[in-house]
Order: C-alpha cells, then structure tokens, then sequence
C-alpha cells in the first residue's frame, strides 16, 4: 500500500516538473526571482533533469517493489510439494527483494525532496537537509526508552 502510494506520487511529481519544463507561460518566474544560486539556462535544465530522473527511478523502484510483493503473495499459497521449485528459501528471497526495493525507492524519494528546493537555491537545500537526517535517523533505528524492557531472567515465576 505504502509502495503505490508512493510509486504514485513519484510519476506525479514527474508529470509536474515535465509541465513546467515544457511550459512557455510564465510559470517558472518565480524561479528566476530566487536570490542565491545560479539560474542560467544549463543549470536550470539540469536541475530539472537530476529531479525527473530521481523520481523516474523512484517511481521503478516502487513499481518492481509492488512486483515482488504481489508475487510473494500468491506464491506463498502454493502446495508444499518436494520436486517443487517454490521452496521457501526462494519465497524469503523474493520477500526481500520487494522490501529492498522499497527502501531505495523511498530513499530516492526522500533524497530528491532537498533537491526540490534547490530549484529555489542553496540556502533551503542547507535547511531541508539538515531537517531530513534527524527524520532518516529515526526511520532507520527505533528508539525504545529502558523502562518498558523486561529482563527475561529476573521474572520466571508466571503463576
């Protein structure tokens, strides 16, 4: 769920920045009124470039994830047969693959949000960065306070 939800709003923000890019109204003016950063033609364009291309990949990313995920899915329903050439072990592999694919695409995605605002220049990239490791941080470790673990040893009696 997490994977399409995601897969979705990759290839829409895709389809926004190709509208912008190809737009010859006066949507990127406010683009060009930033104060720091360079705004020539080349860097622009390779700005949007860099951003199409890490929400293209992103949105692969998601899509094989679904991929992985779905085949899981029904694989896991299969008979166990021993001259079967669905073991368990390929079933775990295929599991892990989906979940892989899902953590680079989200981290693509994740990655692409300070390239975001480079758009707008160099000092909301800085900000946004520095906001994005405390928030990677806390997705990638859990943090549990000391006072809900039970020590398995010192508690044996359960009558």
């Amino acid at each position: 769920m997490g994977s399409t939800l995601m897969a979705t709003t990759s290839i829409l923000l895709c389809s926004g920045l190709a509208a912008i890019v190809s737009s010859t109204y006066s949507v990127k003016k406010p683009l060009e009124d930033t104060v720091y950063g360079a705004h020539g033609e080349f860097i622009v364009a390779l700005k949007y470039v860099t951003l199409l291309t890490i929400f293209l990949f992103s949105f692969f990313c998601h899509s094989l994830s679904i991929r992985f995920i779905n085949q899981v899915n029904i694989l896991i329903n299969t008979p166990q047969d021993p001259m079967s050439l669905v073991t368990p072990q390929y079933v775990t592999e295929i599991l892990e693959k989906g979940f892989i694919l899902n953590t680079v695409g989200n981290r693509l995605f994740y990655a692409a949000l300070p390239l975001t605002l480079w758009i707008f220049g160099p000092v909301l990239v800085f900000l946004c960065s520095l906001t994005m490791v405390p928030v990677l941080y806390n997705l990638d470790f859990v943090v549990t306070a000391a006072k809900g673990k039970m020590d398995m040893n010192e508690n044996r009696d359960f009558v």
